[in-house]
């Protein structure tokens, strides 16, 4: 039995996962080790390593343990609660960083409840729904009841104020409700709903979301030459490290703009060094790895029979493929700047740990759809038993 279980893992997403992140340190390293930051060169590399250490073993575990036990009341509501209650204390002892209350000091580290929101909404709404499946198109039933946490989630975010990470929630949410099988009149119905609870909420949030800072964002993105000095220096300096990489780039750490010119080179825009001093090659290697992790996630949903697994698996897929979007499209001028990491490459612990626990729920679903397709077809591809036949005073034996 055993045996059968460990052949069935998917290791090619394993490995693609293990390879990013190792790459990811490498450049995490790269990107911060000039001492302007005014700490040691190796410092953000040192943290990133344990975090990863850290991250390959929640993997491990997430990978361990049946996916299908997840959808259980003794781990769903804990797990609702916990997930509120860390975005609550955070208006209590919460720490501002990047002009959002969304960090929580534990002695030297810091921990991001939002990013953990992510995958626990992703949980939540995949095993709601999926019990749910029987009457789906019930709209004060079946649709409606699951959306409360959803909202709460949203909200304690949005005030925070990370509109970033709240919208990427909402997408994530979107896609398991596309694919949830409910039909286009309750996702109409759906549409509207959140279309007319967002007007209350930007009129209470007013003063954030049209805040002159992230007005400019969204003014500056489109041509940040304008202001080069000011709204448009990060973007700016972004493409300046993008453009000079070119095809083979400058070489690994020697990049130009993380010597001070480029804000969060470790975090938010390491891509644009990896594009300086890797070029095409560097820039290639993170998108294909990155696309082969989504697809096969979304492969993955579509092959597994159970509804619970399904949804995990598109939602995660939905989840990384959204973040990498958001991040790279914010640091290539396609969308305005949002300040979410890079799945996997950026330094940031939440971020990996919450990655590493949806990746191992992804390769547990992986391994059941692989385990119960062999375990079929090794039932099927057995004889069938002899049948006894009585005639008159002989018996005889046929297949």
């Amino acid at each position: 039995m055993l045996k059968k279980i460990l052949k069935s893992y998917d290791y090619s997403l394993i490995i693609v996962v293990a390879l990013l992140c190792l790459f990811g340190l490498v450049m995490v390293y790269s990107a911060s080790m000039v001492t302007w930051h005014g700490v040691d060169s190796d410092f953000f590399y040192n943290k990133q390593k344990f975090n990863l250490v850290a991250a390959m073993f929640v993997f491990i575990l997430a990978a361990l343990f049946p996916y299908k036990a997840m959808k259980s009341t003794k781990i769903l509501l804990p797990m609702v609660i916990l997930t509120l209650s860390g975005l609550l204390i955070l208006f209590v002892v919460g720490k501002v960083a990047g002009n959002a209350l969304s960090w929580i000091e534990v002695g030297a580290r810091s921990i991001q409840p939002s990013e953990l929101a992510k995958l626990s909404v992703i949980i939540y709404l995949s095993a709601v729904y999926a019990k749910k499946q029987s009457y789906i198109n019930e709209f004060n039933k079946g649709v409606l009841p699951p959306l409360l946490f959803l909202v709460m989630v949203f909200f304690l975010i949005a005030v925070q104020p990370d509109f970033g990470t709240a919208g990427i929630i909402m997408l994530i949410a979107a896609a398991i409700i596309l694919s949830s099988g409910m039909n286009f009149k309750n996702i109409m119905k759906l549409v509207m709903i959140v279309t007319i609870l967002l007007v209350p909420v930007s009129l209470i949030l007013k003063d954030e979301v049209f805040s002159e800072r992230r007005l400019e964002r969204l003014t500056s993105y489109s041509n940040p030459f304008d202001d080069e000095q000011k709204s448009g220096y990060q973007l700016a300096n972004a493409y300046y490290a993008i453009g000079s990489g070119g095809l083979t780039g400058l070489g690994l750490g020697q990049s130009n703009q993380k010597l001070g010119y480029l804000p969060e080179a470790h975090t938010d825009f390491i891509i644009a060094v990896i594009s300086e001093e890797l070029g095409i090659f560097g820039v290639g290697f993170v998108l294909l790895s990155l696309a082969f992790i989504v697809l096969k996630g979304i492969h993955i949903g579509l092959k597994c029979k159970d509804p619970f697994g399904s949804l995990l698996a598109i939602g995660i897929a939905s989840m990384i493929g959204i973040q990498s979007f958001v991040n790279l499209g914010g640091a290539s001028g396609v969308i305005p700047l949002t300040g979410v990491p890079l799945p996997f490459v950026s330094y940031g612990g939440s971020s990996l740990l919450q990655l590493a626990i949806a990746t191992g729920i992804l390769v547990n679903v992986s391994m059941f759809v692989k385990y119960e397709e062999k375990y079929k077809k090794d039932k099927t591809a057995q004889p069938k038993p002899a049948k006894a036949v009585v005639n008159q005073n002989s018996v005889k034996f046929r297949l």
